[in-house]
Protein backbone atom coordinates (compact mmCIF):
# COMPACT_ATOMS: atom_id res chain seq x y z
CA UNK A 1 0.00 0.00 0.00
CA UNK A 2 1.35 3.39 -0.92
CA UNK A 3 1.38 6.25 1.55
CA UNK A 4 -1.50 8.03 -0.20
CA UNK A 5 -3.62 4.88 0.09
CA UNK A 6 -2.76 4.59 3.78
CA UNK A 7 -3.88 8.17 4.38
CA UNK A 8 -7.13 7.62 2.48
CA UNK A 9 -7.85 4.31 4.25
CA UNK A 10 -7.44 5.82 7.72
CA UNK A 11 -9.46 8.90 6.80
CA UNK A 12 -12.29 6.82 5.32
CA UNK A 13 -12.36 4.50 8.35
CA UNK A 14 -12.57 7.52 10.67
CA UNK A 15 -15.47 8.94 8.66
CA UNK A 16 -17.34 5.60 8.47
CA UNK A 17 -17.05 5.31 12.25
CA UNK A 18 -18.31 8.91 12.51
CA UNK A 19 -15.29 9.94 14.57
CA UNK A 20 -14.16 13.53 14.30
CA UNK A 21 -10.52 14.45 13.90
CA UNK A 22 -10.67 16.01 17.36
CA UNK A 23 -11.97 12.80 18.92
CA UNK A 24 -9.47 10.59 17.11
CA UNK A 25 -6.63 12.86 18.16
CA UNK A 26 -7.74 12.76 21.81
CA UNK A 27 -8.30 8.99 21.88
CA UNK A 28 -5.04 8.16 20.13
CA UNK A 29 -2.81 10.67 21.87
CA UNK A 30 -1.83 12.12 18.50
CA UNK A 31 -1.86 15.89 18.22
CA UNK A 32 -4.77 17.37 16.29
CA UNK A 33 -2.41 19.38 14.09
CA UNK A 34 -0.42 16.20 13.34
CA UNK A 35 -3.59 14.33 12.42
CA UNK A 36 -4.83 17.14 10.18
CA UNK A 37 -1.48 17.32 8.40
CA UNK A 38 -1.46 13.54 7.97
CA UNK A 39 -4.98 13.43 6.50
CA UNK A 40 -4.19 16.30 4.13
CA UNK A 41 -1.07 14.51 2.88
CA UNK A 42 1.31 17.16 4.20
CA UNK A 43 2.54 15.30 7.27
CA UNK A 44 5.17 12.64 7.64
CA UNK A 45 4.04 10.57 10.62
CA UNK A 46 6.14 7.91 12.28
CA UNK A 47 5.04 4.28 12.22
CA UNK A 48 4.28 4.67 15.92
CA UNK A 49 1.85 7.51 15.17
CA UNK A 50 0.14 5.52 12.40
CA UNK A 51 -0.13 2.55 14.78
CA UNK A 52 -1.83 4.71 17.42
CA UNK A 53 -4.43 5.87 14.89
CA UNK A 54 -4.97 2.34 13.58
CA UNK A 55 -5.45 0.99 17.11
CA UNK A 56 -8.21 3.47 17.90
CA UNK A 57 -9.92 2.77 14.57
CA UNK A 58 -9.77 -1.00 15.07
CA UNK A 59 -7.35 -1.52 12.22
CA UNK A 60 -4.26 -3.69 11.96
CA UNK A 61 -1.04 -2.21 10.65
CA UNK A 62 1.03 -4.61 8.58
CA UNK A 63 4.46 -3.67 7.27
CA UNK A 64 5.84 -5.45 4.23
CA UNK A 65 9.43 -5.07 3.15
CA UNK A 66 10.38 -6.37 -0.27
CA UNK A 67 13.83 -7.45 -1.36
CA UNK A 68 15.34 -5.46 -4.16
CA UNK A 69 18.38 -6.08 -6.28
CA UNK A 70 20.29 -3.80 -3.89
CA UNK A 71 19.72 -5.79 -0.70
CA UNK A 72 19.89 -9.41 -1.81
Amino acid sequence: MHFEELIQTIKERRQVMQVTQETLAALSGVGLRTLKQFESGRGNPTLHTVQKLADVLGMELCLKIKKTKYNQ
